[in-house]
């Protein structure tokens, strides 16, 4: 299956929360309103370099999504960076070679505006993510942290 990429619209929203609630982290976790999504939608298209990716099938379903954000920096030479999000592929496609496709398109998207790094964080329980990332070339090379300000 070959799938097409394309920024999410409004409409998209709903299909896009199942995706990101269609695992064991996401069933606990995407619970809100849609209303809330809409929100946090509208507020992120926006923010000029914060985009919401959609992968849809031949049939115009969507089936995997991902958000891109871009930073500029000083930092490495004054890189500018990728920062990816929220990826998911439809639990009944995954291990079809779809999240190949999908970062193949990060990473087109990425170089297109300028970008020399790609990065991404992922909860330390997905060890499947983790092989996932690896294969593709990412390096575990930092340690991240969060802190929840609820």
């Amino acid at each position: 299956m070959r799938l097409r990429f394309r920024r999410a619209t409004r409409d998209d929203v709903p299909a896009v929360v199942e995706l990101l609630a269609d695992d064991v982290l996401g069933s606990t976790r995407e619970r809100g309103a849609i209303e809330t999504y809409l929100s946090a939608f509208d507020a992120m298209t926006a923010e000029a370099n914060n985009q919401l990716i959609v992968g849809v099938d031949e049939s115009s379903t969507v089936v995997a999504t991902y958000q891109i954000t871009f930073i500029s920096g000083l930092s490495l030479a004054a890189s500018r960076r990728a920062q990816v999000e929220s990826v998911r592929v439809a639990a009944r496609l995954r291990g079809q070679g779809l999240g190949q496709q999908m970062f193949s398109d990060v990473e087109a998207r990425a170089r297109a505006a300028g970008c020399s790094l790609l990065q991404l964080t992922m909860n330390a329980a997905r060890s499947d993510s983790a092989r996932f990332y690896a294969a593709l070339g990412f390096t575990g090379s930092h340690i991240g942290y969060k802190m929840y300000l609820d």
